[in-house]
């Protein structure tokens, strides 16, 4: 049986990783989803993007790009310093690269270069990391850069009053476009929920991975989730982005 897995915010945690895929039992079978971040917060972001090479070889596995990526990137190709970022878990990225040779960075430019904005299957479900702000949905967005960064869709999500039916014009034109959305980004724990979240029609699966929390892969038809351990206890000599 094929399964449509969706995996939240990693942050370097590759333990964490291997935790879930454990859990979950996945198999070659299993189409896999990566909301983006896979980097930034605990050591191991270099071995993370290997470890997603290695897995995109040999099943189906779409990869979203996360603002954190995006700012390696930046960092890998353009050598550009940015101290906003190494305060938010890219100094930990920086100096793990320190480890590796040239070569592997140049097969990580790569991956990262070809990293999604967003994805939409055939249910119309979006994929997307932050969200997104048009009213008419992402082929409409004035800002694509807001595909990694945007946090006004979650909170939209969290404000609406459930007792507003879909039909109503009250109702969030953006939230209408699709028929679910699952996002990162903005981690479920900044609520005190532990778990992957559903408000309206978004899914968070962001559960606080590079903080306090635990990463998370949940199958999107059954909603069946499996989490790791708090990934801060799986490095317990590293701060991570706490």
């Amino acid at each position: 049986m094929t399964r449509t897995l969706v995996i939240g915010d990693i942050h370097g945690g590759l333990r964490a990783l291997h935790q879930i895929m454990e859990r979950a039992k996945v198999t070659a079978n299993d189409k896999l989803i990566f909301l983006g971040d896979y980097v930034d917060g605990w050591s191991e972001s270099p071995q993370v993007i290997e470890y997603l090479i290695a897995l995109g070889q040999k099943q189906d596995c779409i990869f979203i790009n996360g603002n954190h990526d995006e700012l390696l990137l930046e960092w890998l190709s353009e050598s550009k310093d940015n101290l906003d970022w190494y305060k938010h878990g890219g100094e930990s990225t920086v100096l793990s690269y320190s480890l590796f040779p040239s070569e592997t960075k140049e097969k990580h430019i790569e991956f990262l270069q070809s990293l999604k904005s967003h994805y939409i299957d055939d249910k119309n479900r979006l994929f997307i990391h932050a969200g997104f702000t048009n009213l008419n949905g992402i082929d409409y967005e004035y800002f694509p850069k807001l595909f990694s960064w945007d946090r006004t869709l979650w909170e939209m999500a969290l404000c609406l009053d459930d007792r507003i039916p879909i039909e109503s014009e009250l109702y969030p034109s953006r939230l209408k476009k699709y028929h679910e959305i699952y996002i990162g980004h903005t981690p479920t724990t900044r609520i005190n929920e532990t778990k992957p979240l559903q408000k309206a029609n978004v899914w968070n699966v962001d559960t606080g991975a590079a903080f306090k929390g635990k990463l998370t892969i949940l199958d999107i038809d059954t909603k069946e989730f499996w989490q790791s351990e708090p990934v801060f206890e799986l490095y317990p000599i590293e701060k991570g982005r706490n």
